[in-house]
C-alpha cells in the first residue's frame, strides 16, 4: 500500500490521466448504449464534450487557469447546444477544487462564482419535469452545494500549504541565523584564543630572550648568575607551555576540561607575580595598589592581567636596556583603573596607531578589543617626559 501511495505522489499526471480515461469511458459507454441525458437533439455531441472534459482533468495540475477557462467554455457550449449534464461534468467539480488549491487568485474567484451559478443555470435549462417549481429550486440549491464544498476544501488546502511553506521558510531562516551565529561565535573564540596566545608567547618569550642574552653575557665571568638565568628560562618556558596547552585545549573536545586539567584564568591577584617575574628578568617595576580591593567579574580580572602583561612586554621590547616601569591599580567606586608607565625609549609612532605597522602593533589592538568587550576605555601613547604610558579604565561590578 505504501508503494502505491508513493507511486501516486511521484506520478500525479498518470493518476489524472487514469481518472480522465474513466470519465471519458463511462460517458462514451452511456452515449453508445442510448443512456445519454434527455433533451439533446444530437447525442453524438456527448463524445467530443466528454473528451474535452477529460483533457480538463488530465492537465488540471499543469495548466489550472487554462483548464478552468476551457471548462467554462464547455459548460456554456452545453447550454447552447442543449447537451444536458452527464457523468463527465464531474470534471467541473475537479477543476474548481484544483484552481482553489493552486491557481491564481483571479482564477479561484472565477471558479467560485462559476460553480455557484452553474447548477442553477443547468436546472433552469433542464428542469425536472415531475416536480414542482419549488422542487426545482431545491434541487438547484442542493446541486450547488458540491461546487461550494469543492471550492472551500481547495481554498483550505491552499491556506494550509501556505502555512506550512511559511513554517519551512521560517525554519530555514532560523537555521541560517543559527549557522551565522555559530560562525560568529567561532570567529570570536578564535580571536580570543589568538589574543591569549599572543599575550602568553610575547610575554614569556621576551623574558626568555632577555635571560638568555644575560646568561650568554655573564657565562664566563659569573657562572652563578648564568645558572640562575637559565633556571628562569626553564621555569618561564614551562609556564608558557602550560598556558599554551590550556589554550589549545579549547579547540579540542571537553574531555580534558571535565578532568580538570585546565588551570584557572589569570586574575588581578596574579599581577603581583607577573611583576615579580619581570623584576627577575631584569626589568625594574614599581607596583602599587590604591583603594580597597574587591571581587571583580572574571572578564575584568583577565582583561586587567593581560593589559599589564602586554604593557610590560612592550616595555622590554621597545624601552631599551635601562628602562624601568611602574604599575598602578586603582580601585574606584565604579571602576578599576590601570596605569602602566615606563621611562624608556618608547615605541615607534606607527605601533600605537590603529592598525599597527605591517602587521605589528597587534598587542595594542588586542588591548582595545579586550577593553571594548568589557565596556572600558584605553589611552595609549608616549609620555610627555619620554617613555610610554598605557591608561585603562574598566567598569567595576560586584561579582555575584
Amino acid at each position: 500500500m505504501q508503494r502505491l501511495y508513493d507511486f501516486i505522489r511521484r506520478h500525479p499526471t498518470w493518476v489524472d490521466g487514469f481518472w480522465a480515461f474513466v470519465l471519458i469511458g463511462m460517458s462514451v459507454v452511456g452515449a453508445v448504449s442510448g443512456q445519454a441525458t434527455e433533451g439533446t437533439d444530437a447525442p453524438w455531441l456527448i463524445i467530443p464534450v466528454a473528451l474535452l472534459l477529460g483533457v480538463v482533468v488530465l492537465l488540471r495540475r499543469r495548466l489550472p487557469e487554462q483548464m478552468l477557462v476551457l471548462g467554462a467554455v464547455i459548460g456554456v457550449a452545453q447550454l447552447v447546444l442543449d447537451v444536458a449534464t452527464f457523468f463527465a461534468d464531474f470534471a467541473l467539480l475537479v477543476i474548481v477544487y484544483t484552481v482553489a488549491t493552486s491557481g491564481a487568485r483571479w482564477a479561484s474567484r472565477f471558479a467560485l462564482v462559476g460553480g455557484l451559478i452553474a447548477a442553477p443555470l443547468a436546472q433552469i435549462r433542464w428542469p425536472t419535469s415531475d416536480i414542482s417549481p419549488v422542487g426545482n429550486v431545491a434541487v438547484a440549491v442542493l446541486v450547488t452545494v458540491p461546487f461550494a464544498l469543492a471550492w472551500v476544501l481547495g481554498d483550505s488546502v491552499r491556506t494550509r500549504r501556505a502555512y506550512f511553506a511559511q513554517l519551512e521558510e521560517r525554519a530555514a531562516r532560523l537555521e541560517k541565523e543559527r549557522e551565522a551565529q555559530a560562525k560568529v561565535a567561532v570567529a570570536a573564540e578564535r580571536a580570543r584564543i589568538a589574543r591569549e596566545l599572543h599575550d602568553v608567547v610575547a610575554h614569556n618569550v621576551s623574558v626568555m630572550v632577555v635571560q638568555a642574552d644575560g646568561a650568554a653575557y655573564v657565562l664566563d665571568a659569573a657562572p652563578d648568575q648564568a645558572r640562575k638565568a637559565l633556571e628562569t628560562i626553564s621555569s618561564t618556558g614551562r609556564q608558557a607551555l602550560a598556558e599554551m596547552r590550556r589554550l589549545l585545549g579549547v579547540l579540542r573536545t571537553g574531555e580534558h576540561q571535565e578532568s580538570g586539567e585546565y588551570v584557572p584564568q589569570p586574575d588581578v591577584q596574579q599581577i603581583e607575580d607577573l611583576v615579580e617575574q619581570c623584576r627577575t628578568a631584569g626589568l625594574p617595576v614599581d607596583f602599587k595598589i590604591e583603594g580597597t580591593p574587591r571581587p571583580l567579574p572574571s572578564g575584568v580580572e583577565l582583561t586587567a592581567y593581560r593589559i599589564v602583561q602586554e604593557a610590560l612586554t612592550n616595555t622590554r621590547k621597545h624601552g631599551g636596556p635601562n628602562a624601568g616601569a611602574s604599575v598602578r591599580l586603582v580601585y574606584f567606586d565604579d571602576g578599576l583603573g590601570l596605569l602602566v608607565e615606563d621611562d624608556g625609549q618608547g615605541a615607534p609612532h606607527e605601533l600605537y596607531e590603529e592598525g599597527g605597522l605591517d602587521g605589528q602593533g597587534h598587542g595594542l589592538i588586542g588591548m582595545r578589543e579586550r577593553i571594548g568587550m568589557v565596556g572600558g576605555t584605553l589611552d595609549a601613547g608616549p609620555r610627555p617626559g619620554g617613555g610610554f604610558r598605557i591608561s585603562a579604565l574598566l567598569p567595576l561590578k560586584a561579582a555575584h
